[in-house]
């Protein structure tokens, strides 16, 4: 019997060392792909995060595979001598068992891939790395019209993909419907303003027009539904104390929204100026 135990204590003390020694392995090998992958660039482009994402995925399951190849024995007299607790087990892994069912949604229905814009719950950013258990993201400030990268990178539980809806705002990084909105607080006819309001966004906006009706076009025909269109819109509308409401509505590239609107700011604060002028306001 004591025969017995020291041959068993023997193996298991040399399936351990041979076991650091392939996780040490593969850990080297794997920084050592990841450093040639990146290079020596100072920004990671969107294929570099591709072959890095994988990387780490398939590094992941070669060792998972490989530890179950070697403990396969232990791991089969462990599961039977753990069949009374097995629901305890589950109910206490219900998170990560959603993490990995949450990732297998997602690959299955292809929601997302790695430098995709999505959104979930009031969460929006462009995706950097995804993988079994979580998926982390940059994140871009869309609340407040100024589609920019916040600095912050947020990761997110694959597990959300089942309680919140997730986004795909890829279309966005290109091109935005954006929309803003001016309050005059006199009731005065604003309508002749707006054609000449037009002919300003015109001139600011001819240089992209052809390619944001190409775009907008693509946007419809891939999401097979009838979108506002490229032209720019604006329409009044009255506050409840008697004020009114000016509204744009531009479908310009996301990198040049926040100027264009200020400069349609200034076009209209110009015009209303030369139209309205301080004396006849204050009768």
């Amino acid at each position: 019997m004591e025969k017995v135990q020291a041959a068993i204590d023997f193996l298991l003390s040399h399936k351990l060392v041979f076991t650091a020694l392939v996780i040490v392995l593969i850990a080297i090998t794997r920084r050592v792909i990841l450093s040639m992958i990146r290079g020596d660039v100072a920004f990671v482009s969107e294929e570099q995060r591709n072959w890095m994402s994988r990387t780490k995925n398939g590094t992941f399951i070669i060792t998972v595979l490989v530890l179950f190849i070697l403990w396969q024995s232990e791991i089969n007299e462990f599961a039977l001598s753990v069949t009374a607790i097995a629901v305890a087990i589950v109910v206490a892994s219900k998170e990560i068992i959603l993490c990995f069912t949450g990732s297998i949604q997602r690959a299955s229905s292809r929601s997302f891939r790695i430098g995709d814009w999505i959104e979930v719950g009031k969460i929006c950013g462009e995706v950097i790395e995804h993988n079994m258990m979580a998926t982390v993201i940059q994140e871009i400030d869309l609340y407040h019209g100024q589609y920019h990268y916040t600095g912050k990178t947020a990761t997110l539980p694959n597990s959300m993909f089942f309680t919140y809806p997730v986004k795909n705002l890829n279309f966005m990084k290109r091109y935005v419907y954006h929309d803003f909105a001016i309050i005059v607080p006199k009731f005065v006819n604003l309508y002749p303003l707006v054609p000449l309001m037009l002919e300003k966004i015109d001139e600011h906006t001819n240089y992209f027009n052809e390619v944001a009706k190409r775009y907008n076009a693509m946007i419809e025909k891939h999401a097979g539904v009838d979108l506002p269109g490229a032209e720019p819109h604006i329409h009044i509308t009255s506050g409840g104390t008697g004020e009114q409401v000016v509204h744009f509505m531009l479908f310009c590239p996301t990198d040049k929204a926040t100027h264009l609107e200020q400069e349609i700011r200034a076009d209209f604060m110009a015009l209303y100026e030369e139209r309205f002028p301080c004396e006849e306001q204050s009768n």
